[in-house]
């Protein structure tokens, strides 16, 4: 139970920075969205890259299983919704905000480089954190860095279609829950994505979140960064805009008129008018 109590020791500190430093930006949030958006990716990656070291090897070196790691991505996601509320740390949710005409062209740039430099600063504190070497987990680790395996494990196609639906399912069920309570709207969204990791754990571990991919698997030998990029990058892209197309019926930044459902009329003409009316 060391390892684990070490594992959780790094997500206190990891997310009570981060916490902390949403606080002190929050005066500043209209300005300084975009360093919130870094704050938010990095939150993100850092945890979930301990998570994936439990995954890999918590089992042989701390008698970590399954369930723990799955249990242990449910409460991360879940607190990191309740700490980051408003932003993301996801790149593709921020061009569905771009695409729903919430912010412009300059924010959505800003954003999603700041969510990419968010990722790879928590994969370099993840780095130094296992070369601490505090269990025999982050010793196994450290040794894996520089050969770890990809989390890619399906055929290029197929895995862009699996993150492509499981984007499109996750957008789909984010917008018919974005004016739900918080308390039922994060327990669903963080089981959702918990689901992904799950089932998608044998072909692309169901990221859903390009930033987040990008820390975690693409210095990871076995394929192309193109290879990558068309995964984990244009799936969740090309997933989360039919997500958005389905809900509303059409891409605001695109088209003005809705091109799937009709809009009906707000007032009903009760049936014994309209018959009065016929036989007059």
């Amino acid at each position: 139970m060391s390892g684990l109590n070490t594992s959780l020791a790094y997500f206190f500190i990891v997310i009570g920075l981060s916490a902390l430093i949403r606080v002190l930006l929050a005066r500043w949030r209209r300005r300084l969205g975009f360093l919130i958006e870094l704050i938010s990716a990095f939150a993100l990656a850092g945890c979930r890259l301990e998570i994936e070291t439990i995954a890999e090897v918590g089992q042989w070196a701390g008698a970590l299983g399954p369930d723990v790691t799955y249990t242990m991505l449910f409460i991360a996601i879940a607190i990191h919704a309740i700490i980051m509320q408003g932003v993301s740390g996801n790149p593709a949710a921020t061009v569905m905000g771009f695409l729903q005409k919430e912010i412009g062209v300059v924010a959505m740039l800003l954003s999603v480089a700041s969510q990419f430099l968010g990722a790879f600063l928590g994969l370099l504190v993840a780095g130094k954190y296992w070369e601490m070497e505090l269990t025999d987990m982050h010793m196994i680790k450290n040794l894996m860095m520089s050969e770890c395996s990809t989390a890619l494990r399906a055929p290029m196609l197929h895995g862009a279609v699996a993150e492509a639906i499981s984007a499109m399912t996750f957008y789909l069920v984010y917008l018919v829950l974005r004016n739900r309570t918080q308390l039922l709207r994060i327990p669903i969204l963080a089981l959702l994505l918990t689901f992904f990791a799950y089932a998608g754990s044998n072909y692309t571990s169901g990221f859903v979140n390009p930033s987040l991919a990008f820390a975690l698997t693409f210095n990871c030998p076995g394929h192309t960064f193109s290879e990558y990029a068309l995964v984990y990058w244009l799936g969740p892209l090309i997933g989360m805009t039919l997500g958005l197309f389905l809900y509303l019926g059409n891409i605001p930044l695109m088209f003005n008129r809705n091109l799937l459902y009709s809009k009906k009329s707000r007032f009903r003409v009760p049936k014994g008018k309209n018959s009065e009316e016929k036989t007059n």
